[in-house]
């Protein structure tokens, strides 16, 4: 009886590590891989941290006019100069807003991100450093409150499909719980 217990508690864990291991592995090859998508055909497209040739692809490809990076000014890092660069050189606008995954976006930062998707020419492209959390909450905002998406689409950029887990105590659950605080503005029910 022992040993049944035991290998029923054995078959339990290798299942939980299984619910847990496959989502995130899927995660991290989308993630590595840029994490591109488009959203919005000729609008809206969304991506992890792009280097400069990916920006002149992205240009080239879908026509983008402009980039929205999720990970604030950073004159001293390679990668922001690198964007700034390419983004320069393809005559695009180009728009900085500092959000941090782990933290919920308050009143005025999503202020300042709606009017940043009403200025912005489009095709846009939303990034932050792996394209999941910050970029799924910013494009599920904009699904929302721009095109008056059903809950339902809009939510689906918060998921696994990007890369984003949205489990308490991991790191981008304040994504999911910002979007969830906003919904009655949105139009949506809160449940």
């Amino acid at each position: 009886m022992k040993k049944k217990r035991i290998a029923l508690v054995r078959s339990i864990l290798i299942t939980l590590a299984a619910f847990v291991a496959l989502p995130a592995a899927y995660a991290g090859i989308e993630i590595s891989g840029g994490n591109f998508h488009e959203v919005i055909a000729g609008e809206l497209y969304r991506s992890a941290q792009p280097r400069g040739e990916d920006i002149d692809r992205y240009v080239h490809t879908y026509g983008i006019k402009s980039v929205l990076n999720l990970r604030g000014t950073n004159p001293d890092k390679s990668w922001y100069r690198d964007e700034i660069a390419a983004a320069s050189r393809n005559g695009l606008a180009h728009a900085d807003l500092a959000l941090k995954a782990d933290r919920p976006l308050d009143d005025q930062t999503v202020a300042s991100l709606l009017a940043l998707f009403a200025k912005l020419p489009k095709p846009l492209l939303i990034h932050c450093e792996g394209g999941a959390d910050r970029t799924g909450l910013a494009t599920a905002l904009y699904l929302a409150s721009v095109k008056h998406a059903t809950e339902w689409s809009a939510e689906l950029q918060l998921s696994i499909l990007y890369g984003h887990i949205g489990l308490p105590m991991t790191h981008g659950w304040a994504m999911s719980t910002t979007f969830e605080r906003l919904e009655p503005r949105l139009g949506y029910p809160n449940s």
